[in-house]
């Protein structure tokens, strides 16, 4: 029995604190909730060197042609999926350079379809229908650290020379063979034994949001703290821009309005043009010929 109960991922395990929890008033339960979730960030914070190594490998990777994917199921699939949707419309870039891929397809995103992760070919061969190549870079992300497709995914990548990056709450388990850098903040039993979109998903979240947060900064498309790349495709974000075109070039706001009418609408261009007093046309091409990163844009014509 023993050697049993070793076997199984820490995220498998039941809690000692949460025992009776079906039987606990309301209060309590939300009481030891947020006392678990504390331990988060506190396993995140463990790991931060194993972070940063995937980041630079990342960066370093679509600093050249390479692109990111994440690779997932179930709940991890699902925070891939989130992390990498956000990208384009905060950073300004395309959708091809940070893809998720979740087993069983986007339809798994809404709908369980569990029993796809099973498959250790089934990742790979969702890699080569993306063109996943030597160049990309993958994260697998994966809480109990064995799930058959991620991992399968991982070797598959592996094999052609790509950078690989394991994201798990079980030490030592198998997709940590499979990465050139492991990610592993142990955040212990969940509140609900084996539901491991709480802490467990939770930890997996606040790294993803460094992966891409710092990267896409690294790569230039953050501007001091700024999304100098935001896409404004709403009002809330239209009067972001805003603020951000008037911090960025000092522009008081009717100035600032103006700039974005005479760029189209787009807050780089409009960073650009206010900033080298350049004409759209001329923006638009020192964007597209340095990757749409404002600060080369606006060096390239000064």
């Amino acid at each position: 029995m023993t050697a049993e109960f070793e076997a199984v991922p820490v995220t498998e395990r039941g809690n000692p604190r949460t025992t009776n929890l079906s039987s606990l008033p309301v209060a309590e339960i939300v009481r030891l909730m947020n006392e678990e979730d504390a331990l988060v960030a506190a396993a995140v914070h463990s790991v931060l060197p194993e972070v940063a190594r995937a980041i630079e490998g990342i960066v370093a990777r679509l600093s050249g042609t390479g692109r990111l994917f994440y690779i997932g199921t179930g709940t991890s699939g699902r925070l891939g999926v989130l992390d990498a949707s956000e990208c384009p419309p905060t950073f300004g870039v395309s959708p091809d350079l940070v893809q998720a891929i979740i087993a069983g397809g986007y339809e798994a995103c809404y709908r369980a379809v569990e029993a796809s992760e099973d498959d250790a070919e089934a990742g790979g061969i969702d890699l080569e229908a993306r063109g996943f190549t030597g160049s990309d870079a993958l994260v697998g992300i994966a809480a109990s650290g064995r799930t058959p497709y991620t991992v399968g995914a991982l070797a598959h990548a592996q094999s052609l020379g790509a950078f690989t990056v394991a994201l798990t709450c079980a030490p030592d388990s198998p997709i940590t063979k499979r990465a050139t850098v492991s990610i592993v903040p142990v955040v212990g039993p969940e509140v609900i034994s084996g539901s491991s979109r709480l802490k467990a998903g939770t930890a997996q979240k606040m790294v993803l949001n460094m992966i891409s947060t710092v990267t896409m900064a690294q790569l230039g498309y953050v501007s001091g703290n700024r999304m100098s790349n935001l896409a404004m495709r709403n009002s809330k974000l239209r009067a972001r821009g805003i603020r951000i075109l008037m911090a960025e070039a000092s522009l008081d706001q009717n100035d600032a309005i103006a700039s974005l009418e005479s760029a189209g609408g787009n807050l780089s261009v409009a960073v650009v043009m206010a900033k080298t007093k350049s004409t759209r046309s001329q923006a638009e091409e020192a964007l597209a010929i340095n990757k749409g990163v404002v600060a080369r844009a606006v060096e390239s014509l000064s």
